[in-house]
């Protein structure tokens, strides 16, 4: 969900699509945030951390403009080249490309692993050891409808298996 900012528009498709910061610092500071675009989060969070800075002295500037997303170490027109490479390493076609979209050159370290059992779609144990250990997924929810929509590919029984296997993974603590 995206709340829009009420900036006076006289319909929700003329109102802005920039973000809005809203800090009430009146005791313990808390930051809203209205609107935003998924191609402008990096401009967000760094705008969002100016406006806490204050709070947290201790902060570093900001970092992240030139710094790809974990994955994401590779040319704009490098997909086919990962792809490639995974293919070279046993992995199917329609699943090296997912696994890419994905995770990028993680992937490879997806795919180094002992892949374990395969729920279906391609996901397999690996996958969501990796979810768990690197996206911070804690149930199947977060690992088929949040990280993924790879719940939009698996029969009912499939899903289920995910959910208990996750269960088992984090100890019944979901």
């Amino acid at each position: 969900m995206r709340p829009l900012y009420d900036d006076g528009a006289k319909s929700a498709t003329a109102a802005t699509r920039d973000y809005v910061l809203s800090l009430d610092d009146k005791g313990a500071p808390c930051l809203n945030i209205f609107g935003g675009k998924i191609t402008t989060y990096r401009r967000l969070a760094e705008h969002a951390l100016e406006k806490l800075a204050p709070f947290f002295p201790d902060a570093r500037a900001a970092w992240t403009a030139g710094v790809p997303l974990p994955g994401g170490d590779f040319p704009v027109d490098g997909v086919e080249a990962q792809i490639k490479a995974l293919r070279k390493l046993g992995v199917a076609t329609d699943r090296a490309l997912r696994l890419v979209r994905a995770y990028g050159t993680d992937a490879a370290h997806i795919i180094a692993r002992p892949q374990g059992r395969e729920f279906g779609a391609g996901l397999t144990e690996a996958e969501l050891e990796w979810m768990i250990e690197h996206e911070f997924a804690r149930s199947s929810e977060d690992v088929l409808w949040r990280r993924s929509k790879l719940g939009l590919k698996l029969s009912a029984a499939e899903a289920e298996a995910v959910d208990l296997w996750m269960r088992d993974r984090m100890g019944g603590a979901i």
